[in-house]
């Protein structure tokens, strides 16, 4: 904003100070008093006026408008000793009236023309400038405001956030269920605050630390505590900051960056999603983006290059490292790749604790069982569920949020908005039966989750949902919990097929089929689960650049291809056979559920599993196990 007027009152001196010699030479001129024109009331020809000379009538003559107009001064010839005034227009051109009024004895004096003119043609000369100037300086003060590069020569500058003592309200205590990433960033907290304490062994402070992690995890969070708690500079940017249109122009903000930097070291510079600029080089067809790649270059220059950065750690944080270049993994410049994952149920619980500080929660509300009936749930996620049960708490005009708000929340977040309750119908009863296929299914199969419950209310594309909650934190699923997930999401169809016969099956098993097929080629393709042997002939993920993955051909041959399309059917129908052997041997149960679920239209899985102990008098966990 400063260098705005600065700019504005430079353009405007040189003309305030032409304005100010102008007008002192076109209105600061003396000018002498003189008669006007309509000061005669009297207008005679020319003619008459050259005959009054030519009787030596004339005494004086004034001369206005350049020569055009004349006021003279005679003796009236009606009248003796009278003397009248009168206006003349002369002609243009008439040399002989001067020659004549110059030899005669009459008084001539000549005037000037007004000068009127050429002051309204100065100001309206010096309107347009000004005007020009007064919208540059409003172009560039709109330009400021809104964020945008101000002057053409700040075009290069780095436009990263400096705060010298960082307060951004976050301290490690706020960041909770990633306790390892935390103790890894509070060893270059420290050593930023006591470097003496590791210089004195021979130790070097990292250069920089990478924060690898699905989105949510926690990441930029992290970076928020280390900001609060270093108490040094801290620059933050994001990485598609610096890639410009035009070539160079990230290049000399990274320069820009790194050498404010050093002035200020030490200190941290915080680069979020640095995977928009430190892609790998020469990826995708036709080689990658030239302004991107000198970007990255320049960077790499910065962090490792024949000056150093000393005193400089540079923390950068990306959903995507496998896509990241491999110069900018290497030691010496990333020296420290800190993972953030999903917490595990015991860091769930933290981060339940952390956000239920501001939160008017009923003491019946048990956050334990919330942490374990939300698996795979990042920070972000446990956050936005509080939040999602806070706002419903607020629409049901609760005091304090309840086990009700919660399960609405965590329904809402994985399945979708909760739809119209169905009417009582074949096509209910048809959605019911499904569901409680897949409940007993899973119920009944050793392997499996339990049940956490059955509904028929409709949520998103889903006309009815079955859940299921893991009593255990799975890190590594066996070949038998593949297999049982795979028969109870099969339990659906089965339940269908052996109530209403074949022909009445329905559309409702396609998403279960999608997911079915998917798990069954997984176990043949990449973890050898299956009689082709322990091998992977698929990797987790593909090429993410379509230039790498071109030339590549299929990783096995046709024999092998037709196997594993025969290994998963074979897979995909025992289980099938399985769910329906359990469907048909607890047809009473199955049907008294439904009973129940048609009229409630919700069941819990303690309600659930208590009706199927009734019917049921033998564990049947240690029966139902498919042999494949």
């Amino acid at each position: 904003m400063k260098s705005s007027w600065r700019t504005a009152l430079l353009w405007l001196l040189p003309i305030a100070i032409i304005g100010f010699f102008g007008w002192q030479t076109v209105v600061a001129r003396p000018v002498p008093s003189r008669p006007t024109v309509n000061a005669a009331n009297t207008r005679i020809s020319y003619g008459r006026f050259l005959e009054y000379l030519d009787e030596h009538r004339v005494r004086k003559v004034d001369v206005f408008d350049g020569g055009r107009t004349a006021v003279i001064v005679a003796s009236d010839p009606q009248i003796e000793g009278k003397e009248q005034r009168a206006r003349v227009d002369l002609p243009i051109y008439a040399p002989e009236l001067m020659d004549r009024l110059n030899d005669g004895s009459v008084d001539l004096a000549i005037y000037p023309p007004s000068n009127n003119g050429a002051i309204w043609g100065f100001v309206s000369n010096l309107i347009f400038p000004v005007a020009l100037i007064a919208g540059l300086f409003f172009l560039f003060r709109r330009s400021n405001q809104m964020g945008g590069p101000g002057q053409a020569m700040d075009f290069g500058k780095s436009k990263a956030r400096f705060a010298m003592d960082a307060q951004t309200g976050v301290k490690f205590d706020d960041v909770a269920g990633i306790e390892e990433a935390k103790e890894e960033l509070q060893e270059v907290v420290t050593f930023l605050k006591k470097p003496e304490r590791f210089t004195a062994v021979g130790a070097k402070i990292p250069k920089g630390v990478l924060l690898i992690g699905p989105p949510g995890t926690g990441k930029t969070l992290l970076a928020k505590a280390i900001a609060g708690e270093a108490g040094v500079p801290f620059f933050s940017v994001s990485g598609s900051e610096f890639v410009e249109m035009f070539v160079g122009v990230g290049a000399s903000r990274v320069r820009d960056l790194f050498k404010k930097a050093k002035e200020n070291a030490p200190c941290i510079i915080f680069i979020d999603e640095i995977d928009a600029v430190g892609r790998q080089r020469g990826a995708g067809i036709g080689g990658g983006n030239d302004e991107r790649e000198q970007t990255l270059n320049q960077i790499l220059t910065e962090m490792d290059g024949f000056e150093g950065n000393s005193g400089v750690i540079v923390i950068a944080a990306t959903n995507r490292a496998d896509v990241l270049d491999s110069a900018l993994l290497r030691p010496g410049r990333f020296d420290r790749q800190i993972g953030v994952d999903p917490p595990d149920i015991k860091g769930r619980l933290q981060v339940l604790n952390v956000h239920a500080r501001d939160k008017k929660i009923s003491p019946e509300v048990s956050l334990e069982a919330i942490a374990r009936r939300t698996p795979g749930f990042a920070g972000a996620d446990l956050a936005n569920l509080l939040n999602e049960a806070a706002i419903l708490t607020a629409r049901r005009r609760k005091d304090a949020m309840t086990m009700a708000e919660i399960d609405d929340a965590v329904d809402r977040i994985i399945a979708g908005l909760e739809g119209k309750a169905l009417v009582d119908s074949r096509n209910k009863r048809l959605i019911a039966y499904h569901e409680v296929g897949h409940a007993i299914v899973g119920t009944l199969m050793k392997e499996h989750d339990p049940v956490q419950k059955v509904t028929l209310i409709p949520r998103g594309q889903a006309a009815g949902l079955t859940w299921f909650t893991p009593d255990e934190e799975q890190t590594l699923i066996s070949r038998g919990q593949i297999l049982a997930r795979i028969t109870a999401a099969l339990g659906g169809r089965a339940a269908e097929e052996a109530v209403f016969g074949s022909a009445e099956v329905t559309t409702g098993a396609g998403g279960d089929l999608q997911q079915v097929s998917g798990m069954a080629r997984q176990m043949v393709t990449r973890f050898g689960m299956s009689n082709i042997g322990q091998l992977a002939l698929e990797g987790q993920s593909s090429e993410v650049f379509l230039g790498r993955s071109m030339g590549g051909g299929s990783q096995y041959s046709e024999d092998i291809s037709a196997k594993i399309d025969q290994q998963v059917r074979e897979i995909v129908q025992k289980c099938y056979q399985t769910a329906l052997q359990i469907v048909y041997e607890n047809r009473a149960a199955i049907d008294r559920v439904v009973d129940l679920l048609v009229d409630a239209e919700t069941l819990d899985g303690e309600e659930f599993r208590r009706i199927i102990s009734e019917y049921t008098t033998v564990p049947v966990k240690e029966r139902f196990v498919p042999q494949i």
